[in-house]
């Protein structure tokens, strides 16, 4: 078997080319990008500029009117997906590390969306089962672990026709290993329960660590 040293499948050069040729950060996310790599602990967990092009690239195309997403981490993705919530719309987004809240609020005011994100601190097993849906959209981007346990919440919540999007799905090419590890096999039994979920139908696209794109169906 290969070795998984790195997030991103594909050749750096290649990932740098789709980077030219995909539309620029804003400034404030130019700003969550550079500080997160300089000043937090795993900055690999931050969506990124090509990742988050797509995400709010999708959020575009869907128009929703709300959006749920379990795992903030810096904020980069909350605000991406922000970028194409319909008007009047709401974002709820969930993390449990108390530590980074105030980096994550100061970048919330610094944008155009602080008053439709609500940011909520707690373990997301905890929270989820207070809100109110439906929800047009989830994403879910925190621990592996606990990935199954989400998408369950998520198919509760998610709209009809609704889309859920998990990051991650690929875990740097380890979910292909013949001797997985305690994560990687918390990937590879969420990448199965989607594929074996006659409620939905998806495609598992290879994007930096692999985004599954689920759309509710029934």
């Amino acid at each position: 078997m290969p070795t998984f040293a790195s997030m991103d499948i594909i050749p750096e050069s290649v990932a740098r080319y789709a980077g030219q040729f995909t539309s620029p950060e804003n400034g404030l996310l130019q700003k969550i990008n550079y500080e997160t790599h300089a000043q937090v602990l795993m900055p690999r967990m931050l969506s990124g500029h090509l990742q988050g092009r797509l995400l709010a690239m999708i959020s575009h195309m869907i128009k929703p009117r709300a959006i749920l997403e379990i795992g903030t981490y810096t904020g980069y993705s909350a605000l991406c997906l922000a970028e194409g919530l319909a008007p009047g719309g709401r974002l709820v987004t969930i993390d449990k590390n108390a530590e980074l809240e105030e980096r994550v609020r100061n970048y919330f005011r610094q944008s155009a969306y602080e008053r439709v994100i609500d940011y909520r601190i707690g373990h997301a097993l905890d929270i989820l089962p207070q809100l109110q849906g439906p929800f047009d959209l989830v994403f879910i981007d925190a621990d592996k672990e606990n990935y199954c346990a989400y998408y369950d919440f998520a198919m509760k919540l998610v709209n009809l026709n609704g889309f859920i999007i998990a990051d991650n799905v690929l875990w740097s090419g380890k979910v292909l290993s013949d001797k997985p590890d305690k994560t990687t096999r918390a990937v590879q039994a969420f990448n199965l329960k989607v594929k074996e979920d006659v409620r939905t139908e998806q495609v598992l696209l290879p994007v930096r660590d692999g985004l599954m794109l689920i759309r509710r169906i029934a």
